[in-house]
Order: structure tokens, then sequence, then C-alpha cells
């Protein structure tokens, strides 16, 4: 029996990842399991040596693993970009969110705000360091702990407020999503999709790496509240 295809991603793109993994094994008959996990903690278990075909993941941590030899050269493919949205609970308040300004109100405003541990996180602290409020929001501002949606926190109640990726976002119940952040203060993350150095079977993980990053892939992407890469 021929061996199936392992992978590890981020959460962000578990969803589109689940969808298209789904349709290359009806059309080719190969096996594809894609395991989800928070982007920090699936780059560590990589650099653990845990065996891996393919890897999808931001793209500046692909960049990190590629120089630790821990993909193989050369394999890196842009495979789709996601914007930051914001929740609130279901039913809640909805504030402006139409500038950057009313943005930095509606934190200021919010009980608790919750963010990730991922690229969207690191692109809110910036943004509060920018403004200055990084101090006021000390105590305030929570980081869902790794692999745990932000949008399940805010649907619990234990934040107001959430901020993450579009895809992570959209497909949890008890949140309403506001939209997307203003151009402006808005920060797209590009994720990236590449072949394990230990993988024992390249040329099929390429096949599949390719047909994750074809043209025909791209309406599937846009459908969880992503696009191309």
């Amino acid at each position: 029996m021929t061996a199936q295809i392992t992978g590890l991603s981020s959460m962000a793109t578990r969803h589109v990842l689940a969808d298209l993994a789904g349709s290359y094994e009806h059309r080719t008959g190969r096996r594809v399991a894609i395991r989800a996990m928070g982007g920090v903690e699936a780059a560590q278990l990589i650099r653990t040596g845990a065996p891996t075909d393919l890897v999808v993941l931001a793209s500046k941590v692909m960049e990190q693993l590629e120089a630790e030899g821990l993909l193989v050269p050369g394999s890196r493919a842009a495979f789709a970009r996601s914007g930051i949205a914001v929740a609130v609970r279901a039913g809640a308040r909805r504030p402006r969110i139409r500038d950057g300004e009313s943005v930095k109100q509606a934190i200021l405003q919010a009980g608790r705000i919750c963010y990730s541990t991922g690229p969207s996180g690191d692109h809110l602290k910036q943004l509060w360091e920018h403004w200055g409020i990084a101090e006021l929001l000390r105590g305030r501002a929570v980081q869902a702990p790794p692999g745990v949606p932000v949008g399940e926190m805010v649907a619990q109640g234990d934040a107001e407020i959430g901020f993450q990726q579009l895809s992570e976002l959209m497909h949890l119940p008890g949140i309403d999503i506001i939209g997307p952040l203003p151009d402006e203060i808005q920060a797209m993350t590009v994720f990236v999709a590449g072949i394990g150095s230990a993988s024992r079977q390249v040329d099929e993980a390429r096949a599949l790496l390719a047909d994750l990053t074809s043209p025909s892939a791209a309406s599937v992407k846009r459908e969880h509240g992503m696009e191309p890469g």
C-alpha cells in the first residue's frame, strides 16, 4: 500500500488545506494527512526532527526553516495570502472600524482584547506600540494559547473583541465578523508551502505541492477568506 503524504500547517490554513487535500485524494487516490497546530508549535516540532512531507506556514518561518536545512532547497512556493479581521461575540455591539483611529478607539473602549500568537498578533502588538497604547492594554489584552482560535475565546466571553486572520474567524460559531482591518493598518500574511527535508517521498510531496499552488485551487482559497499566493 502506498504511504500517505503527511503535512504540518498553521491553524490559519487548516480548513482550506482540508478541502484541497480531500479533492486531491479523490482525484489521485493518494492519501493525505495534514496536521494543523499553532505556527510556533509546528516550527518547533519540525526542528525536533519530526518527519513530514509537506509544510505550510507563514513565509518568514518558512525562510528560517529552509535556512536551517529543514526544507528541501528551492521547494518553497507561495500558497495563499490572508488579511486580519475583527470579530465580536454574536449579537454584541459592533464598534466602527472604518479607519485606523476608529479601530484604536474600539480597542481602548473594550474591556478585554484577544489576539493570536501568530503573525496577526505580532502586527497588533506593533500597532499598539505605534499608537502608544501598549501600556494601557496591560492586563486587558489576552493572547490566545497556541492552537486556540481567537474567535473561540470571543464566543465564550473571554474577550469583547478579537483580531485574527479572516480564514481563522469565518468558520467559528458564536461570533460576528465586523470586517477586515482598514487598508491603512492592514497586514497580509503570506503562507508558503514547502517540502520537509526529512520526507521519504519527495516526488509525491512535490506533486501535491504543485496541486495546492496551482491556479485551479484559487476558488477554494477565496471561499475560505484567503487570496491565492
